[in-house]
């Protein structure tokens, strides 16, 4: 994988096993944390994020969108908590991309 084959087809021949990873650490996070907080950083912060593969570091990161905190709406939660599982949930799926595109 280089990052502008990764780049040019995750959202076209790439895109099942994009949305199967993203699915797979959804379930787990879910199964892990309040599922209100993991379907909200989901739906409202992870829909416009960015999965992309760097050619240095030889791995896959999440681009997040400006201040996700403030994305989250209909979910209350303490900042530092809200952090805590994002930071989580980022770092499952960055591994689970790795798993599934090496």
């Amino acid at each position: 994988m280089d990052a502008e084959t990764f780049d040019e087809q995750k959202y076209v021949d790439l895109f099942p096993q994009l949305q199967q990873a993203y699915k797979n650490v959804f379930n787990r996070m879910n199964e892990e944390y309040d599922s209100t907080l993991v379907h909200g950083i989901d739906q409202q912060i992870l829909n416009e994020s960015e999965p992309f593969y760097d050619d240095e570091t030889e791995a896959f990161y999440v681009e997040l969108p400006d201040e996700p905190y403030e994305r989250l709406t209909e979910v209350v939660v303490a900042e530092d908590r809200f952090e805590t599982v994002l930071e989580e949930y980022i770092e499952e799926l960055e591994t689970e991309l790795e798993r599934t595109f090496s």
